[in-house]
C-alpha cells in the first residue's frame, strides 16, 4: 500500500484545479448544495466523450454527495459561481479501472473543462427547459382523457 497522496509509487492522485475565468470569489457551493454546471469531458488525448455545451443544456446535480465523481465532488466544491476551470481528474477521482459506458476506458484520466454557472437550492437550479416538458406532458394527457370521454361517450 501507498503511503497518503501524493504516492510516489503511483504518480499524484485525485483532481487538480487549473483556474481559467476566475468566478466571483464570494459564493461557493456546499455540500449538499445543488449546482449548474457546462462542461465538456475529454480524455488525455483530447478526445471528446461528452458535452453538456454540445446539449446546449447546462447540467445540475447536488454536489458533494456521491452523485457525481470523487474529482468533481471535491472540485467544484472548490469552485466560486462565474468560474470557469480545468479539473483534471485521476483514475482514482474518475471511473477508475472499470471505465464507464464503453467510452471511458479503464484507468483513464479525466480532462474536464467545467463553468460554475450556478449554486443554491434545487427549485432555483432546475433546468428552464424543465418546465416546457412538464407542460407538454400536461397537454398529452388532457389530450388522452378528452379523447377517451369523447370515444366512449
Amino acid at each position: 500500500p501507498c503511503p497518503a497522496p501524493p504516492c510516489p509509487c503511483r504518480g499524484a492522485m485525485g483532481v487538480t484545479i487549473d483556474v481559467k475565468t476566475p468566478g466571483d470569489g464570494k459564493t461557493f457551493p456546499k455540500p449538499g448544495d445543488y449546482v449548474r454546471v457546462h462542461y465538456t469531458g475529454t480524455l488525455q488525448s483530447g478526445e471528446v466523450f461528452d458535452s453538456s455545451r454540445s446539449r446546449g443544456t447546462p447540467f445540475v446535480f447536488q454536489v458533494g454527495v456521491g452523485q457525481v465523481i470523487k474529482g468533481w465532488d471535491e472540485g467544484v466544491l472548490k469552485m466560486s459561481v462565474g468560474e470557469r476551470s480545468t479539473l483534471t481528474c485521476t483514475p482514482d477521482y474518475a471511473y477508475g479501472d472499470r471505465g464507464a459506458g464503453g467510452v471511458i476506458p479503464g484507468g483513464a484520466t479525466l480532462v474536464f473543462d467545467v463553468e460554475l454557472l450556478g449554486t443554491g437550492q434545487q427549485g432555483a437550479m432546475e433546468n428552464p427547459n424543465n418546465k416546457y416538458w412538464f407542460v407538454l406532458l400536461a397537454v398529452v394527457m388532457c389530450l388522452y382523457v378528452a379523447a377517451y370521454f369523447y370515444v366512449e361517450g
